[in-house]
């Protein structure tokens, strides 16, 4: 069975002025989340700043998600690093705390090669009993993970079960679903939600559903149903805010678009910056003509 079918959200980091992490706001934001119908938390992935958190707070970020949620809806936890050992500490960590799975990003910088991500992923996954979810972004780490890699490690390692397919490549995420078709796989791309739901995909992990929770799930409810005319629509609909959502690498857009909402999740770190003037005056329009400002 999969961890969860559907919108999870890759939920924002908040921070106060201070660029300390905002406990209190998190706790805030995740209820939101879970009273607008997100189907699952995804903590401290890209879209949490994971990669400027210090080890203490990442792990305090995950296990104060555990608790607030409380077995509500599934956690997964980004627990990925480019040290297979410092991926490791951090999965035995969040399996501690309670998380109902790990989202495991490929090893950015040091390019690995695939029999390099077979084994960096297989001693991750044998160092845990939870579920561990692949997260392929070639963009973000200059590597993809072919289809064939992600079908051994599927066919081989039990608790290996599914991919975040960021990669945009219909073709491979076809052949991936080929060469493993009980594969658990989540879009990560919010423009091509729908397109990969309707070969076999189970959901998506989602900016969008930062700002647009129940449209979020409401769209993939629809393609769980079959009913593709209506999900198509939705995913049409949603285009505007998604594209304004990347005119700037992710997170910066969101935060504005939350902060826009009145939601106070506060500024980035660096080397992330504020939004230009000209992007976030385009977000706030689109978001407008979507219903959601």
């Amino acid at each position: 069975m999969a961890i969860f079918e559907g919108a999870g959200v890759a939920l924002i980091t908040p921070m106060n002025e201070d660029f300390s992490v905002n406990y209190d706001k998190l706790e805030e934001i995740l209820e939101e989340q879970i009273a607008g119908g997100t189907d699952c938390i995804i903590s401290c992935g890209t879209t949490g700043e994971a990669s400027t958190l210090t080890i203490e707070e990442h792990l305090e970020v995950i296990k104060r998600t555990v608790e607030i949620v409380n077995k509500r809806i599934p956690v997964i936890a980004g627990t990925g690093s480019n040290s297979t050992e410092t991926a490791v500490e951090f999965s035995k960590e969040a399996q501690e705390y309670g998380a109902d799975g790990v989202l495991v990003v490929s090893p950015y910088y040091n390019k690995a090669t695939q029999k390099g991500l077979i084994q960096h992923f297989e001693t991750i996954a044998n160092a845990i009993d939870i579920p561990v979810i692949l997260y392929n972004i070639p963009g973000r780490t200059g590597v993809n993970i072919e289809p064939e890699t992600i079908a051994y490690l599927v066919n081989n390692v039990s608790n290996i079960v599914g991919v975040k397919e960021a990669s945009g490549n219909f073709t491979n995420a076809i052949k991936t679903l080929r060469l493993c078709s009980d594969i658990d796989m989540y879009s990560g791309n919010d423009d091509q939600v729908v397109p990969l739901m309707s070969i076999g995909a189970k959901g998506v992990i989602s900016v969008l559903s930062n700002v647009a929770p129940r449209q979020t799930h409401d769209m993939c409810r629809a393609a769980l149903d079959g009913d593709f005319v209506k999900a198509r629509k939705m995913q049409i609909e949603a285009l505007d805010v998604i594209e304004n959502l990347f005119t700037e690498v992710n997170p910066i857009p969101v935060k504005a678009a939350m902060n826009l909402q009145g939601k106070n999740v506060g500024p980035l770190r660096l080397p992330l910056t504020q939004m230009e003037k000209a992007h976030e005056d385009a977000l706030a329009k689109a978001m407008k003509e979507y219903g959601i400002l």
